[in-house]
């Protein structure tokens, strides 16, 4: 089969999942049994970390290959993870993964700002995408994603793997089915004291995504829209460094507000030079909250009557890939697709225009 051919046989195969997310029923009606083959798409410490090793733990999809610009990395990955030579590929030749039956699913791990680039070479050939948040640089970037996702008939999700933690889904359901009463308002923050002593790290440099807001605001943007079941109709922030020697060139410091339907006010942060991790919710009868909200583990909380949310022990990025996985597999809708990700930096660059305006009140 040549390449073009392929490319069309994956792209109409792509289409009846397509067609089957949009109410089609799925061939199979019994719980798949196979396995979808990932390929890690850039191999820095998320992918070593914690996105390899919860491939081991998981169901429904198995680590199979490798996307990496550090030939020196190869043969390390290679021992560990038994990936051969036909599964590596570099950013260069990622177009030939089109041809490789191994591989179903490219997730991309590398820097903001070549995620749009890294995940539409995927979708193009043909294989479904899951993208690390944030998911882009901006809102035509995210929209540029979607738009290939959908012309190439492959599924899209974006890495929230706080959408299948179980305390975070917990809350998410006070909220939706008002179990404490509507919820009046929200406190959240996230932050670390950051000190990346590589001048190149991309956490340091503003034209590869780097700053506190991109790192780390997604969390109290995204957990504020959870935990309220709304969408922000307006915003304002601020943006600043104190640290100028480390993060002259992004922000250490992001604090906000978000306006939702029903005046409910969200204030929010995110830091590189200070330690936050909480997502406080008030309701009409109590209250409940997790503290931390977003580690990789302990999430844990508590409620105004007493009720504990014990932290899960299970791997988060294990369960965010298995489920995503099974979606794929079953014909349904991603747990967080494209749009989810598309609302939080349409978020993201607004707080950066307030910031820039004096923080004036910018509409979404």
């Amino acid at each position: 089969m040549t390449t073009t051919t392929r490319r069309r046989f994956l792209k109409g195969t792509g289409t009846a999942l397509a067609a089957s997310v949009l109410g089609v029923p799925a061939l199979a009606c019994s719980r798949p049994t196979a396995k979808l083959g990932v390929a890690l798409l850039g191999l820095g410490g998320y992918s070593t970390g914690r996105l390899a090793p919860g491939l081991q733990q998981t169901t429904h999809c198995e680590l199979r290959g490798i996307v990496t610009g550090s030939p020196e990395k190869i043969p390390v990955w290679q021992e560990r993870y038994g990936i051969p030579d036909a599964n590596v590929y570099s950013y260069d030749t990622l177009d030939e993964i089109a041809d490789n039956d191994a591989i179903d699913v490219v997730y991309i791990v590398t820097p903001p700002s070549l995620h749009a680039r890294d995940a539409i070479r995927a979708a193009e050939a043909g294989k479904h995408v899951w993208c690390e948040k944030p998911m882009a640089m901006d809102e035509a970037e995210c929209r540029s994603i979607i738009d290939a996702a959908e012309q190439n008939g492959v599924s899209l999700s974006i890495g929230y793997r706080l959408h299948h933690e179980p305390n975070t889904q917990t809350i998410i359901r006070y909220g939706r089915e008002e179990t404490y009463g509507a919820v009046t308002g929200v406190k959240t923050g996230a932050g670390f004291v950051g000190r990346f002593p590589d001048p190149t790290a991309w956490r340091r440099v503003g034209a590869l995504g780097g700053g506190a807001l991109y790192d780390m605001g997604v969390y109290p943007i995204n957990a504020a829209r959870y935990a309220t079941g709304l969408e922000p109709v307006a915003v304002r922030g601020r943006q600043w460094s104190e640290r100028m020697d480390l993060f002259g060139d992004v922000d250490e410091f992001t604090t906000f507000e978000l306006e939702f339907p029903g005046g409910i006010v969200v204030p929010g942060e995110t830091s590189f030079g200070e330690t936050m991790n909480y997502l406080d919710i008030e309701a009409e009868r109590g209250w409940y909250r997790l503290r931390p909200f977003m580690n990789y583990t302990g999430v844990g909380g508590e409620t105004s009557d007493g009720t504990r949310l014990p932290p899960d022990p299970g791997h988060q990025q294990a369960r965010q890939m298995d489920a995503e996985a099974l979606a794929i597999l079953e014909g349904r809708p991603p747990i967080a697709p494209g749009e989810e990700g598309l609302r939080d930096i349409r978020v993201v660059n607004a707080i950066q225009a307030s910031s820039a305006d004096d923080q004036a009140w910018i509409a979404l």
